[in-house]
């Protein structure tokens, strides 16, 4: 990273907290790292002794303090306020992981359910797949999407149908947003941490996109699926994602028919859902692929085709019979090496990157042993020695939603902020919910970090504690650069062809080859039909007050609230060269070495102290 040029600057924001440049705390340090555990300030017990890497053995409540409840509940849900951390370390171990592992006994009313928009009309089921099928189908009926052609003689009379095909387009992208604004609502304020931490695992593992399947629904339904099973039974899973409508769709089952088996189906099962590379045969997937023929879906629900359903004898590893879909997973099962992997899986995701053979043998068995019950299998990690040990504590990179929503429930928030967009944030680092990159979903660990998102990194919260809500683009209500200048264009009264030229007039011609539509306007009338329908996103910036929250944890001198900010934010501590640097800076910010009595001033003040702290490398770490 090359610090020299990382200087950040919410001075350029225009807002009334900012009246100075903020830089990283590495760039003020000289490019030096922030943090040594070896040199501690702040007193903290931090991880077990180094004996305990690779020891399963369950900690004990001797062994149990804060920042042992903290790394947990970092790892198991998304961060939390010290009160909720001290409710936690008042626990024993024992009975901090059942609370967070048996969720289900916790009320969770208070979490709003999705409220989908008025976006969809029956003539839109089955929604064609591409902009050639729909004019396809209108040119051989007449109408398609439940919208006719014009009548003979009218200009364009394929307009309406295009128009159409590009408000499904855009208006299913766009809810998906607000699908995905709803989930990360739901991990700022669940009871339920670990429900939510979860069910993001498993969108990772079962990574289906909604740009391929380009219908909310199916993708809220396959979500809902997976929370209701997410601590539960492996096998329920698999049924669930294998015969959901949305996997059908992504993997293109409804193609896979006796005598033309399409492999992405057994492919992905072996390969990324259940067993790992190298477990399994080019033969094994091509047998797999054939039991799975004929599962298919009716738009919404799934529906099995036994017209199209090869029920012949297949040999799959190493078996032999006439098996249907279910009996493969049930052969897949019983290989020792799913519970390893999926083990593994987990293992990664929670405790660390690096996992030896006898952990992963030991966590696989526990898995197997409890017939594929995920309860158990977390249980074991989160009260091992190993999930505490120092391989594990603060070594893990989180992920741009993990990075997020933990900042936002370290500062107390109830209500997730929407200026800036939550999808543009993570977006911004890699992470598009219900939008992973293909089908093996996000690969994480240190993929996440890159010198360019490094910098993404460090800059990302300037728009949270600096907000400019003059200068916000509500990606729900904006007009992308192209499909705005035709807008504008039909308003001062051009024609759709004019309007819709772009570049030099052959390659105009060119996107407006076919004379019974243009595809450019038909592309703007599907953002102004949807804007015309899509529920509109609440927009609020962070509600945020430093100065009582500074007040309620009693820190009025500035080594104190340095002191509280670097407990409640970093889960290790400062080194004495960082410290002072922190306290130096608040101090010329307050021109005091305690709290003055302007408001405006320590908020300010706070707030660019903050900003410098989540800049660090070392707050990208869980």
């Amino acid at each position: 990273m090359n610090t020299a040029r990382t200087v950040y600057d919410p001075g350029d924001l225009g807002c009334c907290w900012c009246s100075t440049v903020v830089r990283p705390l590495s760039l003020l340090l000289g490019g030096a790292l922030l943090l040594a555990v070896g040199a501690a300030v702040v007193a903290a017990a931090g991880p077990g002794p180094s004996t305990w890497v690779n020891d399963l053995t369950p900690i004990t409540a001797a062994d149990w303090d804060y920042d042992k409840a903290a790394h947990l509940i970092e790892r198991a849900g998304f961060g939390a306020t010290p009160d909720e951390i001290e409710r936690l370390a008042a626990m024993t171990p024992a009975a901090a992981v059942d609370e967070l592992v048996n969720y289900t006994s916790v009320d969770n009313t208070g979490v709003a359910e999705f409220s989908p928009s008025p976006i969809w009309d029956p003539g839109m089921d089955p929604f064609p797949k591409s902009r050639a099928d729909a004019v396809r189908i209108a040119r051989a009926t007449g109408s398609s999407m439940g919208v006719a052609m014009l009548p003979e003689g009218e200009p364009r009379r394929l307009q309406p149908v295009v128009n159409k095909f590009f408000y499904g387009l855009r208006s299913n992208a766009i809810e998906t947003q607000r699908l995905a604004l709803w989930f990360a609502e739901r991990m700022l304020t669940t009871r339920r941490p670990l429900e939510e931490k979860l069910t993001l695992f498993w969108h990772g593992h079962f990574a289906t996109g909604n740009g391929k399947v380009r219908d909310t629904r199916m993708m809220l339904r396959q979500h809902e699926m997976l929370r209701a099973n997410a601590a539960g039974s492996f096998r329920n899973l698999l049924v669930g994602i294998l015969t959901d409508p949305a996997m059908l769709v992504y993997l293109d089952n409804g193609e896979n028919r006796r005598g033309h088996p399409n492999e992405n189906f057994g492919r992905e099962l072996l390969e990324l859902f259940t067993m790992g590379v190298g477990n399994y045969t080019e033969e094994d997937i091509r047998e797999a692929a054939r039991a799975f023929t004929g599962w298919t879906n009716d738009v919404l629900e799934f529906r099995f085709d036994a017209a199209s359903h090869d029920d012949g004898e297949k040999t799959f590893l190493g078996r032999t019979g006439a098996f249907n879909g279910e009996e493969i997973i049930d052969i897949i099962l019983d290989a020792p090496v799913t519970a390893e992997f999926i083990s593994a899986k987990l293992y990664r995701f929670f405790v660390r990157e690096e996992i030896d053979a006898a952990t992963r043998t030991a966590l696989g068995a526990t898995f197997r042993d409890g017939g594929y019950e995920l309860r158990p299998l977390l249980r074991r990690m989160f009260l091992s020695r190993d999930f505490y040990s120092p391989a594990s504590y603060a070594s893990q990179i989180k992920s741009p939603a993990h990075l997020v929503v933990s900042t936002y429930r370290k500062l107390g928030l109830t209500t997730l902020p929407t200026i800036p967009d939550f999808g543009r944030l993570t977006g911004r680092l890699g992470q598009t919910l219900f939008n992973p990159p293909n089908v093996a979903g996000w690969a994480g660990g240190r993929t996440w970090i890159t010198p360019a998102l490094l910098l993404e990194r460090g800059n990302l919260f300037r728009e949270v504690l600096f907000p400019d809500r003059d200068g916000f683009w509500a990606p729900d209500r904006s007009l992308p650069g192209l499909y705005a200048r035709v807008g504008e264009r039909i308003e001062q009264g051009m024609n759709i062809t004019a309007a819709t030229q772009e570049g030099d007039a052959e390659s105009s011609l060119l996107a407006d080859r076919d004379e019974d539509y243009n595809t450019r306007y038909g592309g703007y009338m599907g953002y102004v039909m949807a804007y015309d329908r899509l529920t509109l996103v609440p927009r609020q910036t962070a509600d945020l007050d430093l100065a009582r929250l500074v007040a309620e944890a009693g820190a009025t001198t500035v080594e104190e609230i340095v002191d509280h900010f670097v407990r409640r934010f970093l889960r290790v501590p400062v080194d004495r060269a960082a410290r002072t640097v922190l306290v130096e800076r608040l101090r010329d910010e307050l021109g005091a070495d305690r709290i003055p009595s302007s408001r405006p001033q320590v908020e300010r003040a706070l707030r660019s102290l903050l900003y410098v702290i989540l800049s660090s490398p070392e707050y990208q770490l869980a």
